[in-house]
């Protein structure tokens, strides 16, 4: 992935003597953050994981790099202060279990990785369980983005570039972002996994702030809400397949293409396909 876009290495505009700052959200066993730190040799790293009790990954940083990460043991589906909930309530099924903010409000971070996944092990309530994944990859693109410095970049694990909710998110991101796609040979080729490499993040323009606002709402209508809240905030400001064609169809193309072109012939040698 550095390679192929020298993601890992942060490149400010304008030296500052300020340390590089790293946010990782879901950071176990910490591949991603590891290389960050090599590639900046003066980096610092905010880093949350979900804690082994809870069927977390386990960390394997080395304890060199470690020294240069504040590490959090937490369920970032429950930062509910950071999500911007002021007031949880009382009669919450987990109402006990939502934590106080985690990140002050002025930190900014250079780099954000957002690759967290739903575990199986990982023991839920049922009232989670269907919307899991909409809570945990709305928390982690809100807090990501909203703390993210001008210019900065963000590492987002997606899946099927063509499915519904990847090509909004995509064409999301391209309206304040240089965009690209990344899908490694080792471990990927056969699965819909991919990655988004979003540079030059403008992250004060008003639709980065437009879609921090929107990631927040739909994880607290998938935490709090209803049924019909949840579905109801999903579909605001959603557009027609005619009019994301009409305006985003060239640019996603021409993004999916990488993808497909190692998942193809990938998928066609599979043996479940025989």
């Amino acid at each position: 992935m550095q390679q192929h876009s020298g993601v890992f290495r942060v490149r400010r505009t304008e030296p500052e003597a300020e340390p590089v700052q790293i946010l990782d959200m879901c950071m176990a066993p910490g591949g991603f953050l590891l290389r960050a730190l090599q590639e900046n040799t003066n980096g610092r790293a905010v880093a949350f994981s979900l804690p082994p009790d809870s069927m977390g990954h386990e960390v394997l940083l080395p304890k060199k790099a470690l020294g240069r990460v504040d590490l959090k043991y937490l369920d970032v589906t429950m930062l509910a202060e950071d999500m911007g909930m002021s007031g949880i309530p009382q009669n919450h099924a987990e109402a006990k279990a939502f934590l106080p903010r985690q990140i002050e409000e002025n930190d900014k971070f250079d780099l954000v990785f957002c690759d967290g996944q739903v575990l199986r092990k990982h023991q839920q309530l049922e009232y989670r369980e269907a919307r899991e994944v909409h809570r945990l990859t709305n928390t982690q693109l809100a807090i990501g983005l909203e703390h993210m410095r001008p210019g900065g970049s963000m590492v987002v694990l997606l899946h099927k570039v063509e499915k519904w909710e990847t090509v909004c998110l995509l064409r999301c991101f391209s309206q304040f972002a240089r965009v690209k796609l990344y899908k490694p040979r080792a471990g990927h080729t056969k699965r819909s996994s991919f990655y988004m490499l979003a540079a030059k993040i403008q992250s004060h323009s008003a639709e980065a702030q437009a879609a921090v606002k929107r990631w927040k709402s739909v994880w607290r209508a998938a935490t709090f809400g209803s049924q019909e809240e949840f579905e109801a905030v999903q579909k605001e400001n959603d557009v027609s397949a005619e009019a994301m064609l009409d305006e985003f169809g060239d640019r996603l193309v021409e993004l999916g293409r990488h993808i497909w072109r190692i998942q193809a012939p990938a998928l066609a040698r599979a043996s479940f396909v025989k």
